[in-house]
């Protein structure tokens, strides 16, 4: 009996042993991944502190000395306005962006999920075919309408589409969160006197928490980031946003580039993006495992 026991606790010891080894051999692997996958942020914070010759003879991120006198001269830039006033213009028209994406999203993906309507099909595999189409085929039709209204150098351009649901894949994501959600309470709230207007207010829109927040992280860092969109329509220095203001830093005519000032303000450009996603990380997760239930 002892020997049979003996066998039966070295068995479960070399599991044990192995499940470790494996944790381990995991935990090792996902950490050098992880390190990999962040390098270029590291690199990139180091390199806001060396200067060219460093910058372009070492790959190590540690610099040689801390100095932030690069975060300072690339703040204050070489025109009349600071990096300030162009993270406020970034803002002027992200923010709006965002309200309307969420609603106008929220709104036809609500209608595609609930209600049953002629055509339902056709029109949503017509609108769903628009995630096919490359952006740069409607770059000049839209030039052109926006020149014939007037609305050229204003913000206008860049915030009006989002009005109008043009980004299918945000309402996708919310179509399948809602099929994957039951009906009843849709159906306990019509029986309470409810409209649809009320369903979408106190009903689905406390469940869709996770799915706009992923919606809103998304459209942040695209519209954060968005370079052709402002080169296109905004022509006014004063309205420049950041990824205009980088641009204009690299100022090649004077045959020297600040590359360590044009590395902190890239930095400075990240942050919001990285601060939004650790802030919201949790429902972001949750949004993006939910919008890819089957219902």
């Amino acid at each position: 009996m002892n020997t049979v026991n003996n066998k039966a606790m070295s068995r479960e010891l070399r599991r044990y042993r192995s499940a470790q080894i494996s944790k381990a051999i995991r935990y090792i692997v996902l950490t050098v991944g992880a390190f990999i996958m962040i390098y270029p942020i590291l690199w990139l914070i180091g390199g806001t502190f060396k200067d060219n010759s460093e910058i372009f003879t070492s790959i190590n991120f540690i610099p040689s000395h801390i100095d932030f006198k690069a975060y300072a001269d690339g703040w204050h830039t070489r025109t009349q306005y600071n990096f300030g006033k162009y993270y406020l213009n970034t803002f002027a028209y992200v923010i709006p962006k965002l309200f309307f994406t969420v609603a106008s999203s929220t709104m036809v993906a609500y209608g595609f999920a609930r209600f049953e309507f002629p055509f339902k099909k056709i029109l949503f595999a017509l609108f769903m075919s628009t995630l096919f189409l490359p952006q740069v085929v409607i770059r000049i039709p839209l030039y052109l309408m926006w020149k014939k209204f007037g609305l050229l150098d204003t913000y206008i351009p860049l915030i009006a589409t989002s009005v109008f649901a043009n980004e299918p894949f945000f309402v996708f994501m919310i179509i399948q969160f809602l099929r994957s959600t039951p009906t009843y309470l849709d159906e306990a709230a019509t029986l309470d006197g409810c409209n649809s207007f009320q369903r979408l207010i106190y009903i689905i829109m406390p469940m869709l928490k996770p799915t706009i927040i992923s919606c809103i992280i998304f459209q942040f860092i695209w519209s954060f980031n968005d370079f052709l969109g402002p080169l296109i329509y905004i022509t006014s220095l004063a309205k420049y946003p950041v990824s205009l203001a980088l641009k204009m830093s690299v100022d090649t005519s004077s045959g020297v580039v600040a590359w360590n000032q044009i590395l902190a303000m890239s930095f400075i450009a990240l942050l919001p993006a990285i601060i939004l996603y650790f802030v919201a990380q949790k429902y972001f997760t949750e949004g993006i495992a939910a919008s890819g239930v089957k219902g």
